[in-house]
């Protein structure tokens, strides 16, 4: 492998795709070279995590995430939980789930 220079599709200028990179994109299995320069990449990247995620509604906008209320079982702080709780089943506030995965 040795270096090549691309052109990017998004703005036109010239960069370099390194055998760094060449060999990144072989170990993830990826066979298309990158169409775009790293800072169009990135903010391409940047565009998609404003509006990424689970929950679209028809007009492309992320709809907010219901939330339901619940007591810790650790620590019996009010909180809120993405999902509905079951009784018998623990729920934690972040702060102490955080600590139980440590």
């Amino acid at each position: 492998m040795e270096d090549k220079t691309l052109t990017c599709v998004e703005c036109g200028a010239s960069f370099t795709f390194g055998v760094s990179e060449q060999e990144f994109f072989a170990n993830k299995g990826f066979t298309n070279e990158p169409k775009r320069c790293p800072e169009c990449r990135e903010a391409r990247k940047g565009q998609r995590r404003g509006s990424s995620g689970g929950g679209w509604d028809s007009g492309g906008y992320r709809r907010q995430r219901e939330m339901f209320p619940a007591v810790c079982a650790s620590c019996g702080k009010d909180t809120q939980v993405p999902f509905e709780p079951r009784n018998g089943r623990p729920v934690y506030c972040s702060d102490c789930y955080a600590s139980a995965k440590r």
